[in-house]
């Protein structure tokens, strides 16, 4: 056998590489870890999932005070400018930093910062920001370099009022319109923050229904409820081109509406962080929007090259990328059941009310051809939403009408990214101890919203017969 300079080599310090390179070196493995960026972190902490929801909850809070009927009888009316907002986020930047930092100094793992290109499938060089080469050959090797927003090339990106989702954190004050090209989950999360803030917003979905992975009735939720703040949702529309103007934007559409607004935010895709790793050198190839094909084992067409993350598309989560990077590690390491550690992967969709979910939605199981019965639960019917007034939302319970196996979660509503958790842990639960029982014959705490749960299986047991 070969002697490489080290065990595992990663590139990258998000999620995906941080998840690979702490189950490295937990194994004993020898792990160096490459970082482009002179801070560890990567995009998630950097520009996308950590500045973005301490942007929103700065927002929240203003909203918060600024609805509280007694702060307004009291007459004050707090006003922030996006900056303002935008800097609450610096702190909880460096205390992530801080503390990923810790995790590489305190387990080992060798972090070199510069940019990585192949040389050989075990062969990694390595430029520092002076020029200075270092080449590391490794026994695997785990991309995980993230993805950075989709800029097509007939859209001039340098234009001040034109932004993207890294960009749109620099903006130096706030908008009062805005047009949101691409109702994915980022745009529907900025479009959420900006009707926060009291931006009038053009909310442009180039398919017919907004994030239609999710289940039916919850994508109705969230279109009534952005329409009910004021937002604009344009169903089923393609750009033909984005003029650039002194004061402001005006995004042309092909069934040719005009859109003006003071800024433009693009949140349509994403493109896969490989274009200059010398991927040509290992015989790979990434598709058209730079993301790489793997197995179930996150293992490339390379057999010692594993990717991981948002580099290799949907669902593009920050916490299924650690949990791919982990499960790479341990199948390079011999473990073949690694892959299930990143099944059934909740989403959490950061709009006003969040989005969280996970198992099938109606509409699968309707394909399926799955005997279901549907539960659900109102917020505005659980004392504890009453109490805080944030009675906008509902859990909504899918399980089989025989077996009673839970077979979906699904929350609309404040809390929704953390309420979802209960219901995952009972799904997978083995049988028989993945029921709606579960739910109907334990105590919950009063007043809680956890106690949706038992309202929801109730609801949804009164339906059999």
């Amino acid at each position: 056998m070969p002697e490489y300079d080290v065990d595992v080599l990663v590139i990258g310090t998000g999620p995906g590489g941080e998840g690979a390179a702490m189950q490295s070196v937990k194994q004993g493995l020898r792990t160096v870890v490459v970082e482009r960026f002179n801070r560890v972190g990567g995009g998630c902490t950097h520009w996308g999932t950590i500045p973005s929801k301490a942007l929103r909850f700065a927002i929240y809070q203003l909203l918060e005070v600024n609805t509280n009927r007694l702060i307004r009888e009291a007459g004050y009316n707090l006003e922030l400018t996006f900056p303002q907002l935008r800097k609450s986020a610096e702190a909880t930047i460096q205390l992530q930093e801080d503390m990923r930092r810790g995790f590489y100094d305190k387990n080992g793992a060798r972090l070199v910062f510069g940019s990585a290109k192949f040389v050989d499938p075990h062969t990694v060089a390595v430029t520092d920001n002076r020029g200075l080469v270092e080449t590391i050959t490794a026994g695997n090797i785990v991309i995980a370099t993230g993805a950075r927003p989709y800029r097509p090339p007939d859209i001039d990106f340098t234009h001040p009022r034109i932004f993207d989702s890294d960009t749109i954190l620099n903006l130096q004050s706030t908008p009062k319109t805005i047009s949101v090209y691409g109702a994915g989950v980022v745009g529907c999360e900025y479009a959420s923050m900006f009707r926060n803030l009291g931006c009038k917003i053009n909310l442009v979905n180039t398919r017919q229904q907004l994030l239609e992975f999710l289940d039916d009735e919850i994508c109705d939720a969230l279109s009534y409820h952005l329409r009910e703040t004021g937002c604009l949702i344009r169903h089923g529309e393609i750009y033909e081109k984005v003029e650039g103007l002194s004061d402001g934007v005006v995004l042309h559409l092909k069934s040719g509406k005009k859109l003006k607004t003071d800024i433009l935010l693009w949140a349509n895709g994403r493109t896969g962080n490989t274009d200059n790793l010398g991927l040509e050198n290992v015989g790979l190839t990434a598709d058209s929007r730079g993301q790489l094909k793997v197995d179930e084992s996150y293992r490339t067409a390379a057999p010692n090259i594993y990717a991981v993350g948002d580099v290799i598309g949907y669902p593009a989560l920050a916490s299924a990328a650690y949990m791919q990077g982990r499960a790479a590690v341990l199948h390079l390491n011999g473990d073949e059941c690694a892959s299930l550690l990143a099944k059934d992967i909740p989403t959490g969709i950061y709009t006003s009310p969040e989005i969280s979910s996970i198992g099938k939605t109606e509409r699968e199981l309707t394909t399926e051809g799955v005997p279901y019965e549907v539960g659900h639960a109102q917020f505005k019917s659980l004392a504890r939403a009453q109490i805080t007034g944030r009675r906008v939302g509902m859990l909504k319970l899918l399980f089989h009408r025989e077996t009673l196996a839970v077979l979906g979660v699904h929350c609309f509503g404040v809390n929704a990214a953390e309420i979802v958790h209960i219901g995952q842990a009972i799904m997978m639960q083995p049988p028989p101890h993945n029921t709606l029982m579960y739910f109907i014959n334990t105590t919950f705490n009063y007043p809680t919203m956890a106690e949706a749960y038992r309202v929801a299986a109730l609801n949804g047991y009164n339906r059999l017969f």
